[in-house]
């Protein structure tokens, strides 16, 4: 981690000396010394992480490294914070201007005196470094390890962590899977138990995720407990994802319409016991490390007569017993590989579909013996491995040697392997992801937009930033080191996670490195020296936050309870913060636009997403260096005009979704730009503008040559044409959104002649006379939505050409009565979502239509008469929804002999109904348990929605 600190200042120092050389001409001489010595220095360092935590001498020598390096960076800093300045205009700017030529005098001085201590710093450790080097015979040339090594695409399946990492997993499922369903109808707790690393949690995710428990068990909850569990999280968890998936409680993310923040455990746990009540349920309490968690949530469960189950994962057999206490022979307990399993999986993951070399085998086997049957150490040396050049066996005997002896020591040594042998640009990159909260996903984009703020990515010729990030994280992918959570129908990463036990070996490295330290507790002291602070539910520790100058980085998590930040108030104070580039409050308890944010003037990332933030002030535009601004659903409408003065912005976010009543198909509100926005050169997401302001605005779009995604919002008709002329422009676009001002107005778009060339997404809401032939050329295009559309032609046949289209939704789209996809069309779409599409009756699918379709929505379609026709051919198909469908469908839809299209839908493995019945709640049911449907649904019933419909 040193060698990454200390690179990264010598780039950051390169390009200080080029811009603010002649400024720093009386000690320039110095500061290039400094430079120099530290770049002789990295070869070392590369070696020294690996070495530094069995050396003692070594510790010392890297941390003041490593300390020089920081104090060095916060001499420049300081530096470029003296240099921000706006003299402004008119008479007192002469007097701003003298005052700042003497500030500028004494801050040159300052840091000349700085410099030179660190050059005297620098020279002793450059002698401590040489006396260390000969003592040990230590001769750096260059990095013995291939650091550099870029994994070829071929790599990149067989290093991922998925479920077929686990050999023999199947046979596992299967005898899980008999113990939920083979059992009594009492309820039931299954525990899974074993070490960390076996795959316990990867496991149980197999047996969640089966049809055949799906369709057993129509409710159901993941929660993941962690050791510092709260048991109002665990509990409002539960009853989110439950009340969901009966329609209860409509988006949950978004609305709490039950007043879930205002209850207590008391009240949480009555109202979870009598939803399950009445029903059959599987529970999974994952990673339980003590018995009080299972004493605590033990009596919110209804011991019924349907046969529901808990299921649970620990490390703890103490704890699998206890909690089967009633049921020991519910214990499940998983056992490490055996050799030829561990073999498969090592060579799996290193050599794909070919053996392993004969030169290699001996000292594979070696490195295999260590891993003891452990998948997790099994599949982190082989993202090592990956690596290595499969000709030289000295590299892979050096990898033997590192790793430990005793399986405790081993597997930290190996994790630890993993961290030591990536590039240094990869190692900041990883460490900050142990800033997350514990089992909380990680959006891909944010710690996209993070890493770029904090300097991690690197420039790439003929690669925007965000692309190179994009790249960082395959590569952490492909070593294994992190895993996939969840992903969006084209196939790209949309959330990620690192497994527990990386997860403590990184936090605990990070603050050894000053590097990044988590304060969740009140009795937990203030990081000193640290550049990156993470706060976990812990307001009360702002007020310890002032003196904290040589902080870069201050995330908040607020978690899922709120309560308690009512009666805290929130207090931001930036006097100790200078030096500030991240600050992410995302979710804190805001209602202003904190005003000392505004003395930040290094700041590069804000964030104020799901605040109650509703306006910025004219000040923003002394935050020169700022790149990223979201607002992403905070309550602001409008952008002051400085906000032009921020040339650097690369992520402008201001917009949110809002849904009336129980609708899920949501209404996108989102933000007044000022009319010349075009300054803003270097912006790659601007999302979303209202272009009510008129044909002006649109044009200004063209100049923002830079784009990758642009949404807008309000687009009149007669400014289609000003918006064509701008997207053909934009040669570089990505996503696009467009929505009319009105669900009856047209949007013109046929003046669009040559589209950009990549775009990969596409959603259009407002009326169209006819499709716009340009969109049949979009070869990239792999997600295409239309609604308010109401095209009378049928689309289809023009549609079912593009190559690489994935996922497909009509919301009001078409107002035909027949949908016919044809023979050979649509041949990679998986996803299709069908709408509100008012007069349609009949669909037909021919054969080798659609051969990759996995789910199928179609909803509110209240003249269809049946399921489609030919969904037989569907061979794919994992997921069928039919939602607010008339009477008569559904009853076609019945298993007990009287319905006539269930021969048409048994074989598929999901199939769902969702319908209001007479009380006038929600409820869903799979096809198999339609038989306990003890009333139809009612006519007339609200809009509903299988998926959030929505860009």
């Amino acid at each position: 981690m040193s060698e990454g600190v200390v690179t990264f200042l010598l780039v950051k120092l390169g390009d200080f000396l080029l811009d603010k050389g002649k400024l720093l001409a009386p000690v320039k001489d110095e500061a290039e010394y400094i430079s120099d010595e530290l770049e002789f220095m990295t070869a070392f360092l590369r070696l020294a992480d690996a070495m530094e935590d069995s050396d003692p001498v070594l510790k010392l020598l890297v941390k003041k490294v490593r300390d020089v390096a920081y104090d060095t960076e916060d001499a420049l800093d300081d530096f470029r914070l003296c240099l921000c300045h706006d003299d402004g205009h008119g008479l007192f700017s002469i007097f701003r201007r003298l005052t700042r030529s003497i500030k500028d005098a004494r801050a040159r001085r300052r840091i000349a005196s700085k410099i030179q201590c660190i050059k005297s710093r620098v020279i002793s450790i450059s002698e401590s470094h040489r006396r260390y080097c000969n003592k040990n015979n230590i001769k750096v040339h260059g990095s013995i390890s291939s650091n550099n090594i870029i994994m070829p695409a071929s790599q990149v399946d067989a290093l991922l962590v998925e479920d077929g990492d686990l050999v023999g997993i199947e046979r596992r499922k299967r005898q899980l899977i008999e113990r939920l369903l083979g059992m009594e109808y009492g309820r039931e707790v299954v525990s899974v138990v074993g070490m960390g690393g076996l795959g316990k949690s990867t496991l149980v995710k197999k047996v969640y995720d089966d049809p055949d428990v799906k369709k057993h068990f129509k409710f159901r909850a993941w929660v993941f407990v962690s050791q510092s569990f709260k048991t109002e999280d665990l509990l409002k968890g539960m009853i989110k994802q439950l009340f969901h998936v009966s329609r209860k409680l409509d988006a949950a993310k978004k609305q709490d319409r039950y007043g879930l923040d205002r209850m207590d455990c008391d009240k949480l746990s009555k109202l979870l016991n009598k939803f399950l009540q009445q029903r059959r349920y599987l529970i999974v309490l994952d990673d339980l490390w003590h018995i009080n968690v299972w004493d605590a949530l033990r009596h919110v469960f209804p011991n019924n007569t349907y046969g529901s189950r808990i299921l649970l994962t620990t490390r703890n057999n103490g704890v699998a017993a206890a909690c089967c206490m009633e049921s020991p022979n519910n214990v499940y307990v998983l056992n490490p590989l055996s050799p030829e399993e561990s073999w498969t999986l090592f060579c799996k993951k290193i050599f794909q579909k070919s053996s392993c070399p004969r030169h290699l085998k001996r000292v594979s086997e070696s490195i295999l013996a260590r891993c003891e049957g452990l998948p997790l150490a099994i599949v982190a040396v082989s993202g090592v491995l990956a690596t290595k050049d499969k000709s030289r066996i000295d590299e892979w005997e050096m990898v033997h040697r590192s790793i430990g002896a005793e399986l405790e020591c081993n597997l930290k040594s190996i994790l630890s392997l993993s961290y030591n042998d990536l590039p240094y640009y990869l190692k900041s990159c990883f460490l900050y992801l142990s800033i997350f909260p514990e089992g909380s996903p990680i959006d891909r984009a944010r710690l996209a937009r993070l890493w770029i703020a904090e300097g991690f990515v690197k420039e790439k010729e003929g690669a925007t930033l965000e692309e190179v990030a994009e790249d960082y994280l395959s590569e952490l992918l492909k070593r294994s080191l992190v895993q996939v959570v969840e992903t969006t129908s084209d196939g790209r990463v949309k959330t990620c996670r690192i497994h527990d036990l990386l997860r403590e070996s990184i936090i605990s490295k990070s603050r050894d490195q000053d590097f990044a330290a988590v304060v969740k507790d009140q009795g937990m002291a203030w990081p000193d020296k640290v550049r990156r602070v993470s706060v976990h539910n812990a307001c009360h520790q702002m007020q310890l936050i002032d003196d904290s100058s040589r902080l870069r980085s201050l995330l908040m998590f607020w978690g899922l309870d709120m309560l308690q930040f009512r009666f805290c108030k929130f207090h931001f104070c930036a006097g100790g913060l200078r030096l500030l580039n991240v600050l992410d409050l995302q979710g804190a308890p805001l209602t202003e636009f904190p005003t000392e944010v505004i003395s930040l003037l290094l700041l590069k990332y804000l964030s104020l997403r799901n605040t109650k933030v509703n306006s910025v002030p004219n000040s923003i535009g002394t935050l020169q260096h700022l790149e990223t601004l979201d607002l992403k659903h905070s309550h602001v409408t409008e952008l002051p005009v400085e906000i032009l003065k921020l040339q650097k912005l690369r992520h402008l976010l201001v917009y949110r979704y809002h849904s009336e009543h129980d609708d899920q198909v949501y209404t996108k509100y989102g933000f007044k730009a000022p009319a010349k926005i075009g300054v803003l050169q270097s912006i790659q997401k601007l999302c979303f503008i209202e272009a009510e302001q008129g044909s002006g605005l649109m044009i200004q779009l063209g100049r923002l040559n830079q784009l990758r995604r642009l949404g807008i919002v309000k687009l009149r008709k007669e400014d289609g044409k000003a918006l064509c002329s701008s997207i053909e422009k934009l040669r570089d676009l990505h996503a696009l959104s467009i929505t009319s001002t009105e669900e009856d107005e047209i949007i013109d778009l046929q003046y669009l002649s040559s589209p950009p060339p990549f775009l990969q997404r596409l959603y259009l809401t407002g009326r169209q006379e006819k499709l716009p032939k340009w969109i049949f050329s979009l070869h990239f295009l792999v997600k295409l939505v239309l609604k308010w559309t109401s095209l009378y032609d049928d689309p289809l046949l023009s549609l079912q050409n593009l190559p690489n289209l994935v996922h497909l939704e009509f919301v009001q789209a078409y107002d035909g009565e027949i949908l016919r996809f044809r023979s050979g069309g649509f041949q990679r779409l998986r996803v299709l979502g069908l709408n509100r599409l008012n007069r349609l009756k009949s669909i037909t699918v021919q054969n080798g239509a659609m051969p990759c379709l996995q789910s199928l929505a179609v909803q509110s379609c209240k003249l269809l008469e049946k399921v489609p026709y030919g969904i037989k051919h569907l061979t794919e198909l994992k997921v069928l929804e039919f939602l607010d469908m008339p009477i008569d469908f559904i009853k076609r839809l019945r298993p007990d002999g009287e319905g006539e299209d269930y021969q048409k839908v048994q074989k598929i493995p999901e199939v769902y109904c969702t319908f209001q019945i007479k009380n006038g709640s929600w409820d869903v049911y799979s096809v198999e348990n339609f038989r306990e449907v003890k009333c139809y649904p009612i006519p007339n019933t609200p809009k509903r929605s299988a998926y959030n419909w929505k860009p």
